[in-house]
């Protein structure tokens, strides 16, 4: 399966969010994506599978709980793949910032100017 195939679906794009806090047993990510999305059990169960088959989590045992985790190395492959991508909206991003200071300053100086002559 394809990487953007595996992301392409938002219950497993929620299931890697909520692993970005740290490692989750199945039935913590089962209990919060139950109730965002209101799908069964073994539904989890297969995404967490298709996430774990496609490399984008890692599981351990401790005693019968099963804890995941991300595993960075394909979202390191999307973010390479994206590269040749970024300068279409780096500019534009950078821009922005820049204007969002000038902003910043032109109100922190009108501030200072409404201090200065009150």
């Amino acid at each position: 399966m394809h990487a953007f195939d595996v992301l392409g679906d938002p219950v497993r794009r929620r299931i890697l969010e909520l692993l970005t806090g740290g490692e989750l047993s199945s039935g913590d990510v089962t209990t919060v994506v139950r109730a965002e999305f209101g799908i069964s059990q073994p539904a989890v169960s297969q995404h967490l599978r298709v996430l774990r088959e496609n490399g984008f989590t890692t599981v351990r045992a401790e005693g019968a709980r099963r804890l995941y985790s991300v595993d960075p190395g394909p979202l390191k492959e999307i973010d390479g793949w994206l590269e040749q991508y970024r300068r279409f909206w780096t500019g534009p991003l950078d821009a922005l910032a820049t204007e969002i200071a000038r902003g910043r300053r032109e109100r922190r100086k009108a501030a200072e100017e409404d201090q200065d002559s009150a």
